[in-house]
């Protein structure tokens, strides 16, 4: 792992996204409170959040981290039909926290794959991406478009 000892901490804050796109079933399934395993975004919603606090476990050399606050929301997508869901991550901290939140973005749209699956096993996840961060040496990022 990278030695953050000597760095002063700031505060970091990560956001990133991520889409899963599925049958018109599926979607229905899903929005109707209809799917066999459960409630299928509050569920995807505690997946992304215990996904961000277990990244260290998950990814190898990312630093176990004191965050202050995750953040996780699904946009429901019609016309697609699908969901994009969104984590936030803040610390107060040496490191940044990108890492944590694409690995919530990645656990959540995995459990709504999981969940529905036996509807449509043909389910894409798409465009896990950081949207921004703010905070660190590397300063403030934003993606464009």
């Amino acid at each position: 792992m990278v030695d953050v000892g000597a760095k002063e901490p700031s505060s970091r804050v990560a956001m990133a996204s991520g889409t899963i796109k599925m049958s018109q079933e599926a979607y229905e399934a899903i929005v109707n409170n209809r799917a066999k395993k459960g409630p299928v975004l509050q569920t995807a919603v505690i997946a992304a959040i215990m996904g961000t606090k277990k990244t260290p476990e998950l990814i190898p050399m990312c630093h176990p981290l004191l965050l202050t606050g995750i953040d996780c929301d699904i946009e429901e997508i019609p016309e697609l039909p699908g969901f994009k869901l969104y984590v936030t991550a803040r610390l107060h901290g040496k490191t940044g926290v990108e890492m944590e939140a694409l690995t919530g973005v990645s656990v959540g749209l995995l459990t709504i794959y999981d969940m529905v699956k036996a509807i449509d096993k043909g389910m894409q996840i798409l465009s896990i991406q950081l949207e921004s961060k703010e905070g660190g040496k590397s300063g403030n990022y934003q993606r464009n478009g």
